[in-house]
Formats: C-alpha cells, sequence, structure tokens
C-alpha cells in the first residue's frame, strides 16, 4: 500500500515514538522512509525597538551547532529503521517555514504518507506557537498519520 514514507522529527520523544510507528508500517508494507530535520534560520536578537543586541554566537556558529542537533535526531530516527531494517534516508534542511518544507520534501522524494507527532498544543499556547502538524494536515495532498 505505502511505498515511502516521510517521517518529520524534532528530536523530541514524541517525535521518536512517531518514528517508531513509521518504522513498523514501512517494515509491514516493504517500504523505505526518509526523515527530515527542519532547522529555523538564524535570527539575531533583536531588541524593542528593532535594535540589534551582540549575540554570543555567529549566524556561523548557530548552523553548525544546530546541524549537530539534526544529525542527532536524524541518528534517532535511522536506528530505529535500521533496527527494522528498514531502507531510511535523511534530510536537514533550513527553512523559515517548516510544513512548507516538510511537503515540499514529500513531493520531492515521492513520498505516499506522512507519519509525524503532535504536540497537542491547545488554546493560547496552540494560537500563539501555530502547529507545523496542523499546517502540514491543511495543506498535503498525500495522507497525514499524526501520533500522539
Amino acid at each position: 500500500m505505502f511505498k515511502h514514507i516521510l517521517v518529520p522529527t524534532d528530536g523530541s520523544n514524541l517525535s521518536l515514538k512517531a518514528a517508531r510507528i513509521a518504522v513498523r508500517l514501512a517494515a509491514s508494507f516493504k517500504a523505505k522512509i526518509t526523515t527530515i530535520f527542519v532547522i529555523e534560520p538564524y535570527l539575531p536578537p533583536m531588541g524593542a525597538e528593532g535594535m540589534a543586541f551582540y549575540a554570543a554566537y555567529s549566524p556561523e556558529d548557530y548552523e553548525l551547532g544546530m546541524r549537530k542537533v539534526a544529525a542527532k535526531a536524524l541518528a534517532k530516527v535511522r536506528s530505529a529503521a535500521g533496527t527494522a531494517r528498514v531502507k531510511c534516508a535523511e534530510i536537514p534542511v533550513i527553512d523559515g517555514h517548516p510544513w512548507k518544507a516538510i511537503i515540499q520534501a514529500a513531493r520531492a522524494n515521492k513520498c505516499d504518507l506522512v507519519v509525524m507527532a503532535s504536540h497537542g498544543r491547545r488554546g493560547l499556547a496552540g494560537l500563539l506557537l501555530g502547529s507545523e502538524t496542523q499546517k502540514v494536515l491543511t495543506h498535503s495532498k498525500i495522507p497525514v498519520l499524526v501520533c500522539r
């Protein structure tokens, strides 16, 4: 039924839980997975009047640090896939809109399912922080399995 599953991760335990579900699905369908970690672009600290503060790290240091975080998160998914003998590709990408990067990766890699976690933020927290999962659900043309 499914041949290629996209698994977004943010490195959290909840996203690892979703990845493990995706791996079990992939194993049962003899499918492969691709895991993606979306790195938010560097934004310098700003003051109330739009004045930039001195940052303790440079944009290059930020990117290097975030690529290490991404590699660690992607490695957890790769390990889960390896244990189940499921083929796994990894995509670390920098994008200011994670939901768009996820949908673009699904399209570009011809994925037929997205399996992702939802942190379940509701109310004001959900309104202020937004939900990448909700945006993927709203805009995706392929099925999305949400794990909680």
